[in-house]
């Protein structure tokens, strides 16, 4: 059962040809890999709607089908029939092609993600830069969205989008460099395989380990900015700027935004998993007949279920906060949190280096807090029901 879905392509793959084989196998790659994040994303809304409705007392989607489980299906028969607007004074070619360019990076990002044993589409070297780096262009289609719509809100939603996405990149990506440190390479199988072991019954997994911990808690709040979610939802806030870089947009292209926005955080969820979760690797060492692609995708759906949970709970933030937690707060603990790990390296084993390094992140993360929140103390809310 592990191997079951690799054993399957090379069968398909053996049936053609020799000169047509390579090019079947990265087109059952390819469809693999849309068709399984395609049907998660529908999965997806169906499981954030209801979640939702749950968490503020109301049922969510329930008229489609059974318990509103084909609701999915319905809103993607809307979203193709429905009428595609384009106002008159956009620019029609970048205003088509900006859905694009945010969809084609996300899924080329889930290329070099292992899922499971051997289950990876592109081996690479430098799999890790080349996520970040494919992963970079999202941040253009956001820009050509709101430039080629001509409209104020679009374009205010897409200056949102640019300074966001560029000042939560930065932690984002130092806060990867101190596994890559550890695992001294940019291979995402390799960082798996350096996560196998076991310390008695505990996983190996970077996450275990003081700059392990800081590093996932500062890549998860990267990542949830790189993807726009709740609560830096900022380049599309309703109460302001109406939908943000896509108010313009209508139909299937407002459906292939919303698509790129789902599995860019499939993406970046499924690399904090490689990166300090142990990969496709079991919790615990007798977990280890269940199949490893079967441990990603419930890894990535505690993920999923945790971006639900903060939405329903954090209300949004302002710019100017958004800005301060990423340059005053992200930047320098993700440096600390480099030093943490190189210090962990060179010290050894013992408990001694538990000490410091759990200090190194403690100490900057509680001073740090006080410098940036401490002037900032809520007062005691009163509340006053109407008669």
């Amino acid at each position: 059962m592990d191997q079951i879905w690799v054993e399957l392509k090379h069968w398909l793959v053996s049936l053609a040809p020799a000169a047509v084989q390579p090019w079947l196998a990265a087109l059952i790659s390819v469809a693999a890999i849309i068709g399984v994040f395609a049907g998660l994303f529908a999965l997806t809304t169906l499981l954030e709607r209801k979640g939702l409705g749950r968490m503020q007392n109301r049922y969510g989607p329930n008229r489609v089908g059974p318990f509103g489980l084909l609701q999915p299906i319905a809103d993607g028969i809307k979203s193709l029939t429905k009428e595609d607007i384009v106002p008159r004074s956009a620019d029609a070619v970048v205003h088509y092609l900006a859905p694009l360019v945010l969809v084609v990076p996300v899924f080329l990002a889930l290329a070099v993600v292992p899922v499971g044993r051997n289950m990876v589409a592109v081996e690479l070297d430098a799999g890790v830069l080349f996520f970040f780096a494919v992963g970079a262009a999202t941040e253009l289609s956001v820009f050509m969205a709101g430039w080629s719509s001509r409209n104020k809100y679009s374009l205010l939603g897409a200056m949102r989008g640019l300074a966001q996405m560029i000042s939560y990149e930065v932690p984002l990506i130092l806060s990867s460099v101190t596994v890559i440190m550890m695992a001294g390479s940019l291979s995402t199988q390799e960082i798996v395989r350096v996560q196998s072991g076991y310390w008695g019954v505990l996983p190996q997994w970077n996450v275990l380990t003081p700059w392990g911990f800081a590093g996932f808690i500062l890549f998860m709040i990267g990542a949830a900015a790189e993807s726009n979610r709740s609560p830096f939802d900022l380049p599309e806030g309703e109460s302001e700027i109406i939908a943000g870089y896509y108010i313009e947009y209508s139909g299937f292209k407002f459906a292939l935004f919303f698509l790129g926005e789902y599995i860019g955080m499939f993406a970046v969820s499924g690399m904090a998993i490689t990166l300090f979760l142990g990969g496709w690797h079991a919790p615990l060492p007798f977990l280890g007949w269940i199949p490893s692609w079967a441990w990603f995708f419930a890894k990535l759906l505690v993920l999923i279920c945790g971006y639900i949970w903060v939405r329903g709970t954090l209300p949004r933030l302002r710019m100017d906060q958004v800005m301060n937690f990423a340059w005053k707060f992200m930047l320098p603990m993700a440096l600390m949190n480099l030093l943490a790990a190189g210090l962990w390296h060179y010290l050894g084993s013992g408990f001694v280096r538990w000490l410091i390094c759990s200090l190194l992140v403690a100490g900057p993360y509680v001073a740090l807090g006080k410098g940036l929140f401490g002037k900032h103390r809520a007062a005691r809310r009163r509340y006053r029901f109407a008669e």
